[in-house]
Formats: C-alpha cells, structure tokens, sequence
C-alpha cells in the first residue's frame, strides 16, 4: 500500500498551482476545466498534489469549502486488492462515494473507487491491472472536462530535491484515537509502530504511528489531551479532523531549506537553547560544520545513543494557508551501516516530536490562543 495522490481543496487552484512550481519546485503535470471545478496537478518524482478550485457554487469543492478552510480533502492510495477492502468498508458501515469501476485510458487499465475516511476525509483507492500505479494519479478525468496533460503521463521530474512524501499526519478530535486506529487496522491492514504522549506545563497530545507492512505509507495519527492543545486548535479552525501536515523527504535538507528560505518559504523558529543542549547529548558524533549549519538552519535532528550516524532530521513551516491548520515537514533520513549494510533511519525521533509541539506552541502564544500564566 502506497500514496498515490493527495488532493487539495482551495479557492484558487493557479494561484496554489504558481505556489508550488515557484516555491517548492515542482512541475506542472496536468490540467482539467469543467463547467464547475478546475484541477491542476502538480508533482515532482513521486510527489504528486491535484489542486481544486471551485468554478462556480455546484462544485464539490465549493460546498466543502464552505464547511472547511482549504487543506486535503483526499488522501488517495495504491492498493492490491480494491474489491476486498470495498467489502470490508461496507462491514465497517463505511460510505462508498464511488463503488468500483474500471478505467481505461491510453495509459492503461485500472480499478478505482472512493470512499469516506475519518471526518470529511475521503480516500480514493486505485488498484493498476497493467500499468505502474504511479501513473494512475494523472488520469483523474471528471465529467464534462478539458484536460491537458504534461509530455511525460507519468509525472516524471528532473527535480532532485525531494524523494517523496515520508508520512502523512491526521487529527482527531479527543476520545477518537482508538477508534480511528481501529478503522485504519481494519480497513487497511496499517499496524501500531511508535507512540507519544507529548506534553509541557501548558498543553499536550497522544499519538500513535500507524504504517503499513508491505508498503510505505505512515500514519501518525493525533488527539488533543488538554484543552488548550495544540491539535485542538486545529480542529478547532479546521472545523473537524483532517490532515495536519504532510512529509516530504530529502536527500538534503539543510541545502533545500537554504533554497526555500531563498524562495520566502517560513520555518518555525528553533530557540538556541534546543542547540545547546544537542552538544550534551549521549553519542553526540556531529562535526562542527554539520552542527552550525544545522543551527543556522535550525533543523531539529535526532538519533538513537546506539546508533549516533543514523540522523533524523526535521524541519516544519508555517501554515501555508490563511487559517493556522495544514503545514509541511522537511525530512531527511539519514542511512547508516550496520554489518557491511547501509540501512536508513526509520520511525520518529520524541525529542523532536517534543521540539516541534513546543515550537508550535509558540506560535499559538503568538496569536493568543495559548494563554500564558
């Protein structure tokens, strides 16, 4: 089980379209016009995002819209057995928006069908008969649409920086955790990997990574456990649960940030003190280049005290959109070798998870809606 896509709602579907191939580098793959939504599909290597914008009030996307601010309203996956899961959906209760059909395009054959996640969060689900599954997220076609597609279907790029999307965040309201870790176990086959309970002496959150065993798609998934939490102000502007960020993955992340800044992209602020105390960490193996760029930069980075070469590093902007929900994350993992094996860093590092709460809850203190005693 893989991401195929992620789609976005927003209003302007060329603005986030120029947002994206200017600030972040990625290509424009394709387009599509109907007479009440525009689509553009924008990518880079494995990454693909389908924009969506409302042409008028009967588009899907303008009544979403007007329940939520704009972020993911579909995170699409590649799966092996469509017509199984489509059963078990219907066990579990679960709405089917679109049952199963084929789809036949130039670029081949495939199985698709969509249906709810948790809240409004919709997963469209895409098994290929003859094609690589990575093609299929440029064949969404609506009804009645003028479609452009890119030379290359398959949304290769010469782009190098990013390596594709590492995992994907969703919030919760407090008390659905287990419930939504219940309905991924079943549906999808995703397992239990690490969990947090994260906290200072103002606000605090659970999670639980889900992954899958025979593929690549990661899960955290959050709840607020206090009131004032920061995943609790998420739900509160998003209206409900849905995707609080998404991660992409680099080969070089204190490069690309460098770029990024270049390019007007924010970061969260990391307080020097966070530096400071890396120096006292067990099994601190960074050279002092390494460690002032990382300041520079402040990237948080992480790593087991058996395993100091194995860096897990981390950075997070700002809230992309006007209201103070969907952000991404920058990572880099970094490989290592045990026994003649280069192997790569996997999982979550919980000084940085603790960091990243931390630096968020100063950006809410900022806007006031952390209230400090």
């Amino acid at each position: 089980m893989h991401i195929d896509h992620v789609h976005f709602y927003v209003e302007n579907a060329t603005h986030w379209q120029n947002w994206f191939v200017q600030k972040l580098g990625f290509q424009t793959l394709a387009s599509q016009r109907c007479h009440h939504t525009d689509r553009v599909l924008v990518g880079s290597q494995q990454i693909r995002f389908w924009l969506s914008s409302p042409r008028s009030a009967d588009s899907p996307v303008a009544a979403y819209l007007t329940h939520h601010p704009a972020g993911v309203a579909d995170l699409a996956f590649q799966v092996t057995n469509l017509a199984a899961i489509l059963r078990q959906a219907e066990q579990l209760g679960i709405t089917i928006w679109q049952p199963l059909q084929l789809v036949e395009s130039p670029q081949g054959c495939y199985k698709m069908a969509q249906i709810q996640g948790w809240g409004d969060l919709r997963h469209t689900l895409i098994e290929s008969l003859n094609v690589p599954p990575v093609a299929s997220s440029s064949l969404m076609e609506p009804e009645d649409s003028q479609a452009t597609v890119s030379s290359d279907p398959l949304g290769r790029s010469t782009q190098s920086s990013w390596i594709g999307i590492d995992h994907v965040v969703l919030n919760v309201m407090a008390g659905d955790l287990d419930k939504v870790i219940h309905r991924y176990e079943t549906l999808f086959g995703l397992q239990r990997q690490q969990n947090f309970a994260i906290q200072t002496e103002r606000s605090a959150l659970c999670s639980q990574v889900l992954s899958h065993p025979e593929g690549s798609v990661q899960l955290p998934i959050n709840e607020p456990a206090s009131p004032d939490s920061q995943i609790q102000e998420f739900l509160d502007w998003n209206r409900g649960a849905g995707i609080q960020h998404i991660a992409l993955r680099t080969q070089n992340i204190l490069d690309l940030m460098a770029r990024l800044r270049r390019q007007k992209i924010r970061f969260l602020s990391v307080p020097l003190t966070y530096y400071e105390q890396l120096c006292q960490r067990p099994e601190y193996a960074l050279t002092p280049a390494e460690y002032e760029r990382i300041a520079q930069q402040e990237v948080l980075v992480d790593w087991q005290p058996d395993q100091p070469q194995a860096l897990l590093l981390q950075a997070f902007t700002h809230p992309i959109f006007e209201q103070p929900t969907f952000f991404f994350e920058l990572i880099e993992r970094r490989s290592y070798q045990v026994s003649q094996q280069m192997k790569t860093v996997q999982g979550f590092g919980e000084r940085n998870f603790q960091a990243l709460f931390e630096a968020i809850e100063r950006e809410q203190m900022k806007r006031g809606s952390l209230k400090v005693e």
